[in-house]
């Protein structure tokens, strides 16, 4: 009689769990807050829900050992969503420079949009998109004539950006050498392979960006991997080995322009100076969209580990 307790109680556990991890991985996106680039909408140590179903539930695309990089990609699967995302929705993405993290911020720029920062001020297409109403700024604003060598195609400062066009599926680039650095992006995030061929070997170029790594995992050794210790080129490196740029094994030479695969969207934080956005490192593909985030289902002070029950069941706007 115990024994067949035991083993039923055992198969309502693992029935539990099945479906926790089906739920996890179609419907919903848990998500723990852990900086405060979203303050004051998100708050650090919020537990937020996502709906993965609304931009279009995805399969797994990585196998491997949890909270560490030990793993395969594997081809994955994208469901038929109910919309795109839009121009103020909370978001939930795989960061392009680290595909390991996940990011929430707020969609600001569709694709086909044309943004620009002007004294903070952002504009869409020429009109204001406002601060939302718990989105702040902590910081004196940056003159326009201040240059961030950290800002993304080096197009002015974060409260001061130069007019920029958000890719769309079907765009035609040419190819230049004013757009070079934006194609070759686009070209890695669209999962084509870039390499670069001279007589030390075949440098493999990645989005993937060793400071980023560096800062997640606390490793110098991230860095061996890249040029000049290792094959890793990132597109924006500073420092780049001289030798023939091959797409999809062909030379790039030959290709006049670039037909951009998927859509692109522009994502700020709502902490609009404590936000490492857009503004940094540039558009966020739609296959690394992984669901709209909507309410906080718990939320702790990471100081002392006490519930905040006035952030439960905040709705994110």
């Amino acid at each position: 009689m115990n024994k067949n307790k035991v083993l039923h109680e055992t198969r309502s556990l693992f029935m539990i769990i099945l479906v926790a991890f089906l739920l996890k991985v179609t419907l919903i996106e848990a998500y723990i807050v852990p900086t405060g680039s979203m303050e004051n909408t998100i708050m650090i140590g919020d537990f937020l829900i996502g709906n993965r179903f609304v931009y279009g539930m995805r399969t797994p695309d990585w196998i491997g050992v949890p909270y560490t990089d030990i793993g395969v990609n594997i081809p994955f699967f994208r469901f038929p969503k109910f919309r795109e995302p839009k121009q103020g929705d909370v978001i939930i993405f795989k960061y392009p420079r680290d595909p390991h993290l996940k990011y929430v911020k707020r969609c600001i720029a569709e694709p086909g949009d044309t943004l620009e920062i002007i004294n903070r001020k952002v504009f869409i297409n020429g009109s204001e998109f406002e601060l939302p109403e718990n989105g702040r700024f902590i910081l004196p604003m940056m003159s326009k004539n201040l240059k961030d060598q950290n800002i993304f195609m080096g197009k002015g400062n974060k409260d001061n950006f130069a007019q920029t066009v958000i890719p769309k599926k079907g765009d035609r680039i040419s190819i230049g050498p004013e757009t070079a650095l934006l194609v070759m992006q686009l070209m890695l995030m669209d999962d084509h392979e870039l390499t670069l061929k001279n007589n030390d070997g075949t440098f493999y170029f990645t989005m993937t960006d060793p400071a980023d790594i560096y800062r997640r995992k606390g490793s110098y050794d991230v860095f061996d991997k890249y040029y000049p210790n290792g094959n890793l080129l990132n597109p924006w490196s500073r420092n780049m080995p001289r030798g023939e740029l091959l797409f999809d094994g062909q030379p790039i030479m030959h290709l006049q322009e670039y037909e951009v695969e998927q859509n692109y969207y522009w994502a700020m934080g709502d902490n609009r100076d404590n936000s490492l956005d857009s503004r940094f490192w540039g558009f966020v593909p739609e296959n690394y969209m992984l669901g709209e985030a909507l309410f906080a289902y718990m939320s702790l002070d990471l100081d002392t580990w006490i519930p905040r029950f006035n952030r439960i069941g905040t709705v994110l706007r």
